[in-house]
């Protein structure tokens, strides 16, 4: 269907306001940006292909012990309690599975959710309400901005990772909720987590920490990173997406048993969202006990960061803003990093391509997301494949390498 076509359909199918919006989609940015193609659609993948766009880091998809658990869960049965997880009773299969996730993580209690997403969007919204100021680094993940405004709350941001920048705004709008992401989802970039507690502190706020990015993958035993430095009992909430490291598909929260009683009672998501499923539950049981003891994948994963990193640095790229096995390539324009996202595709590297509103304008990028299970020629062809294409892209103009530049001179 051509976008001609498409722009004719939804301008007779819906009402105005609605097909305005679908314009802007469809006719400004895929038709007239970007040529009509789609940022996000992709060939099938090759057999052969290096896949860098999955969050799988310790590669438990499929493992044979995690599959086992859940398989045998299926066939034992009984029955799904399928109702909110507010009605579960003391001592269910959820619960004990909240606990024994809350002790891996160093914390009193925890409250399993449908999501990652759910999570965020549950806790800030049982945390601020109208009026409340809530300080969110600018590249806080999207699912904490929809908290605050699920919340009525006041979202003000500070520049990332910049504590001065977070303490005139604190000085300007009084105490609320603290923010953050341990480890950003795109670019790589770690939290100064022992600064923001002690701000925390200072300011009477309230410190919330997504660890999305870095449960399973860091810290002791994969506790995260809160846990690597002995943050666990300042840091009020923790918060994780299980579909990264954990390979599942839920949300955590790491929190007293005392708060837990209340956010079952005014957290939508919690109150209007059904439990997790016997299956699910023994995944996630056994994934604890795997990760735990997975010190070499962790150990693997870090070291590809490493080498990768210094390897694309020295080729020219600017992968500075970051550290870890999130690696951002980042052109700016989004018809750039279109066109470096198929390059790579064409030497069988498979990145995910991020903008808007998942970037700012004009600051979109692909991701390469890194996972213990790369061997040494995948490596090579990554760097190979980066090697090959700087004078397609347009390296030297992109918008990340005039900022190295910059940096340079300073």
């Amino acid at each position: 269907m051509t976008y001609a076509i498409a722009e004719h359909q939804a301008h007779s199918l819906f009402p105005d306001f609605v097909a305005r919006r679908m314009d802007l989609h469809y006719v400004t940015r895929i038709a007239q940006l970007l040529g009509g193609e789609h940022p996000h659609a992709w060939q099938p993948t090759p057999a052969n292909a290096v896949f860098l766009a999955g969050n799988d880091y310790l590669c438990l998809a499929g493992e044979p012990a995690l599959v086992s658990a859940q398989v045998k869960a299926l066939q034992h049965s009984q029955g799904e309690m399928l109702m909110s997880a507010v009605y579960l009773q003391e001592g269910s299969a959820q619960h004990r599975l909240e606990r024994k996730l809350a002790r891996f993580m160093g914390a009193e209690d925890g409250i399993l959710a449908q999501s990652g997403w759910a999570a965020n969007v549950g806790l800030v919204q049982t945390l601020a309400g109208p009026g409340i100021p809530v300080y969110l680094d600018m590249q806080a993940h999207a699912s904490l901005w929809e908290g605050v405004q699920s919340a009525g709350a006041l979202p003000v941001s500070f520049l990332h990772n910049d504590m001065e920048h977070l303490q005139k705004q604190l000085q300007r709008h009084g105490r609320g909720l603290i923010v953050v992401d341990a480890l950003y989802s795109t670019n790589g970039s770690v939290a100064p987590l022992a600064e923001l507690v002690e701000i925390a502190e200072r300011s009477g706020c309230m410190l919330i920490v997504d660890e999305s990015h870095s449960l399973g993958t860091h810290g002791p035993r994969g506790a995260g990173l809160v846990a690597a430095l002995g943050l666990s009992d300042r840091v009020h909430f923790r918060t994780a997406s299980l579909a990264k490291a954990f390979a599942g598909r839920a949300g955590f929260i790491s929190c007293s048993s005392y708060f837990k009683g209340y956010f079952l009672s005014e957290s939508r998501p919690a109150i209007f969202s059904s439990c997790l499923l016997g299956h699910e539950l023994a995944w996630f049981d056994a994934a604890i006990d795997f990760i735990a003891a997975a010190d070499d994948r962790r150990a693997t994963l870090h070291a590809h960061a490493r080498e990768l990193r210094e390897e694309l640095s020295a080729l020219g790229y600017n992968v500075s803003d970051g550290s870890e096995q999130i690696i951002a390539l980042e052109p700016g324009p989004e018809p750039k990093t279109l066109a470096l996202r198929k390059l790579l595709e064409n030497h069988g590297v498979y990145g995910a391509m991020f903008c808007a509103p998942a970037t700012p304008k004009n600051r979109s990028l692909v991701r390469l997301t890194l996972n213990s299970g790369l061997d040494r020629a995948q490596l090579a062809r990554i760097i190979h494949a980066c090697d090959e294409i700087r004078g397609q892209v347009g390296l030297e103009n992109w918008s990340s390498t005039r900022r190295l530049r910059k940096l340079a001179l300073v």
